[in-house]
């Protein structure tokens, strides 16, 4: 259980992205934001990209990326975003997309992300979620470390923001069986594994990379509508129903949605800080790992931040990617 003092911010649920880039100058940022051609993608790279941000989207659909950017750079008068082919369930395009960046990075935001109504596997026979959610990211992220090195070096640090959910606590890590080859599939406790393992990875890249100036911190943008719940199966959405009246969570707007991954990005809370689960732009409070979900929806449980599955599960994906 956490005992000291959780990194506060003056942001609440009802904040939006906007609010906490209020006067910020993102001149000189640049910044990747994966799945930005919808929901919270777009607007995450809109607010960037408003207070000078030079902002990637990294996108499976490069005509719908265009398209966003193109929107983006209408309604905010900045530089308009470049959008890049980046699927992150085929590890050609994600080494293709590393390959091609040259400079420093100083923001990479980890937002894509899939649902699927029933088991779906990669090319490698990975589950697609695990592959996509967490894997996709992993590969991206070791790939582009120099870059965020470079990065750290001339802005006085570098970040990495990935998305995670209320659902991580449906389910730890099962190192035995990630890819549901033995046990029945369950595409909830799916998701809610690629979700802990986001969380997992910031603890992990913190410990390896803060002396080389690099955070990392995971993030709850809370319940929004978005095109992720368009596989839902009527069981997922009932489950949805269900723990939206009991309380577990309450609909924001994607506004406010991306408030959360903008202060694990620029706040200066979190500048040097890292391995946290953000929750309405607070740290969240650790709860363990039997806790009830209903009982503590704004809390994260320990095997979302344990320090050796963090370390276990970098060794095990650095594994599955020299296959």
């Amino acid at each position: 259980m956490t005992t000291r003092k959780l990194i506060s911010t003056p942001f609440t649920a009802s904040s939006t992205a906007d609010e906490v880039l209020r006067g910020a100058d993102l001149t000189g940022v640049r910044a990747i934001v994966t799945g930005a051609s919808s929901g919270l993608g777009i607007e995450t790279a809109r607010v960037l990209t408003a207070v000078g941000a030079e902002v990637t989207l990294a996108v499976r659909n490069t005509t719908a990326g265009d398209a966003v950017a193109e929107a983006i750079a209408k309604s905010t008068g900045g530089i308009r975003p470049r959008a890049v082919l980046l699927d992150l369930a085929d590890r050609n395009t994600v080494t293709r997309f590393v390959d091609a960046w040259c400079g420093p990075l100083h923001l990479l935001i980890n937002n894509a992300g899939v649902v699927t109504g029933g088991l779906e596997r990669t090319h490698e026979g990975w589950e697609l979620q695990f592959a996509t959610n967490y894997l996709g990211h992993f590969a991206l992220a070791t790939g582009l470390h120099d870059a965020l090195g470079l990065g750290a070096s001339d802005r006085d640090g570098a970040r990495i923001v990935s998305v995670s959910s209320t659902a991580h606590m449906r389910s730890g890590i099962d190192f035995d069986d990630l890819h549901f080859e033995r046990r029945d599939y369950d595409p909830q406790i799916a998701y809610a594994q690629s979700k802990t393992a986001n969380s997992l990875f910031t603890v992990e890249a913190t410990r390896l990379w803060a002396s080389d100036g690099i955070t990392a911190n995971a993030v709850n943008p809370g319940g929004i509508a978005t095109g992720l719940q368009r596989n839902f199966t009527p069981e997922q959405k009932e489950s949805l129903d269900a723990a939206e009246a009991a309380g577990v969570f309450t609909y924001k707007t994607v506004e406010q949605g991306a408030a959360t991954s903008i202060v694990a990005a620029v706040a200066p809370e979190f500048a040097h800080s890292g391995g946290h689960y953000l929750d309405d732009s607070q740290e969240a409070y650790t709860v363990p790992n039997d806790a009830d979900l209903a009982q503590h929806p704004h809390g994260v449980k320990e095997w979302a931040l344990d320090p050796a599955t963090a370390e276990r599960l970098w060794t095990v994906s650095t594994n599955l990617l020299r296959v």
